[in-house]
């Protein structure tokens, strides 16, 4: 029976002909087909992928060159564009939207002859923690179905948690990669901004949007980055440089950071502050140089980012007026279509955003709210840049708590707003994270770490990680007697 463990295990097989792409991309459909309850999947492309799952064997064989991803099944979030398959950020406007172009990221997967098998569900334009947000349904937690899976990428995260592909390109404007990946015990990598294209990527908020990646493993993560990532003709913000991984986890000579009022603060459920802390212990005991941090800024960072991102929503978010593409209600007159249409085909949290920005952005509020915020931002920038002239690295929770249960935050705006405190920082500095799947609740759902680095960097975030990972993992090994 096909089994997937990693990209290289999974090459080598193919290989030295013990498995087929044919035989994996059956096995995911079939997966993808008996899990339909979790709804992490929108749309399968079985007839598609069985289709060029055969193309790449048959390339195999012929002994032609193979590309790095060869054979790999890849999941995208429903915010990345494939050409000609449907596009809906998971929102109505959109439903019977059709993709006309490939976003440079699913280019440069093709290319190296990786395998797209479905379109996978979202919270509504990317807007949200739980991925309860959909107007396709929830997304369930497949650790425990009564629980969210986290978002807005959560039927990406159910997709590598629940064994339905190798890997899923999720989308992080505030740890809407990092945040499910937590909650479904996967790695989720968040990019520097401008690491990978944003080119065929439906916007939220522009300065802060990034492609982001879910796998297994760190190893895999890097695998993918160095195919997705580099300079883009249709993307100005997008670095000049590809970003070249090779796996050499570290093993000593770093120095790692951390704030102490994040290991303390009064919303962290205390047994994740009490697991992270003694991890951090160990860390000290295994000789590594760990320094606190001392931050002040924990409390202005989220209302920062929702100020920000809210106003740049409101702004992106203008072009679905009913008039241009999408779905449309008929009406006497021009605004009011463009009033009929937004309010009946915009799920409540996207109006919300969208009303939050607009009266931020309205004259006599910009100076009181969208410039505080951007000093805000900028007065972490020079700090976060200080930092890492100190440490190579910074560890911190993802989110306050593990998984929550369906409806348990629906009515509370705030509290799901609160939620991020610990994510979007990496977003206001642009600056590349990664959570890594590392302990179990007593409740049974997984958690884990967040670590971070300086922007552009990703070579030392990952090695970094593997190495807290390995550490972890020796410190759990049962001792023989």
């Amino acid at each position: 029976m096909f089994s997937f463990h990693s990209i290289k295990d999974y090459q080598s097989l193919l290989l030295n002909g013990k498995a087929t792409c044919a035989d994996a991309v059956s096995y995911y459909i079939k997966n993808i087909e008996q899990n339909r309850h979790l709804n992490a999947f929108l749309e399968v492309y079985k007839e598609e992928a069985l289709e060029r799952a055969a193309q790449l064997d048959a390339k195999r064989k012929a002994g032609d060159a193979l590309g790095k991803l060869h054979g790999v099944i890849i999941g995208l979030k429903d915010v990345v564009s494939y050409r000609n398959h449907k596009l809906s950020a998971g929102s109505r406007i959109l439903e019977n939207f059709q993709a006309v172009y490939n976003a440079t990221a699913v280019n440069r997967l093709l290319e190296e002859d990786a395998v797209i098998i479905g379109r996978q569900n979202c919270d509504e334009f990317a807007m949200g923690s739980s991925n309860e947000n959909s107007a396709y349904g929830n997304v369930l937690n497949a650790a425990d179905n009564a629980r969210v899976p986290g978002g807005s990428s959560g039927g990406s995260a159910v997709g590598v948690q629940a064994k339905l592909c190798m890997i899923s390109l999720g989308s992080d404007t505030g740890g809407s990669v990092r945040q499910p990946a937590d909650f479904c015990g996967v790695v989720g990598l968040k990019p520097s901004y401008g690491r990978v294209s944003r080119y065929g990527l439906i916007a939220y908020a522009s300065s802060f949007d990034q492609i982001g990646i879910f796998a297994n493993s760190v190893e895999d993560a890097g695998i993918v980055l160095e195919v997705i990532s580099g300079k883009d003709e249709f993307d100005s913000t997008a670095t000049g440089n590809a970003f070249q991984f090779h796996y050499s986890p570290v093993k000593s000579g770093f120095k790692i950071g951390y704030f102490p009022v994040t290991f303390n603060h009064p919303g962290l459920d205390p047994e994740i502050a009490a697991t992270q802390k003694k991890f951090i212990a160990s860390l000290r005991e295994e000789g590594l140089e760990v320094s606190q941090i001392e931050f002040d800024l924990l409390d202005y960072i989220v209302p920062a980012y929702y100020i920000l991102t809210t106003a740049e929503a409101s702004s992106n978010l203008a072009r679905y007026d009913g008039l241009k593409y999408g779905a449309q209600q008929p009406a006497t007159d021009l605004n009011e279509q463009i009033h009929l249409t937004r309010s009946r085909f915009f799920g409540k949290e996207v109006q919300r955003r969208i009303m939050l920005g607009t009266f931020v952005l309205s004259e006599g509020y910009y100076e009181a709210y969208i410039m505080q915020a951007q000093k805000v931002r900028r007065i972490l920038l020079e700090k976060i840049k200080k930092i890492f002239t100190e440490v190579d690295a910074i560890i911190l929770p993802v989110s306050p708590t593990t998984a929550f249960r369906i409806g348990e935050k629906s009515n509370d705006p705030i509290a799901m707003f609160l939620a991020d405190i610990y994510t979007v920082f990496a977003n206001l500095t642009g600056i590349p994270a990664i959570s890594i799947p590392l302990f179990k609740h007593s409740n049974g759902m997984p958690f884990g770490l967040q670590v971070m680095a300086s922007h552009s960097n990703e070579l030392a975030l990952l090695s970094i990680a593997e190495y807290l990972m390995e550490i972890n993992k020796t410190a759990n090994q049962p001792v023989s007697v």
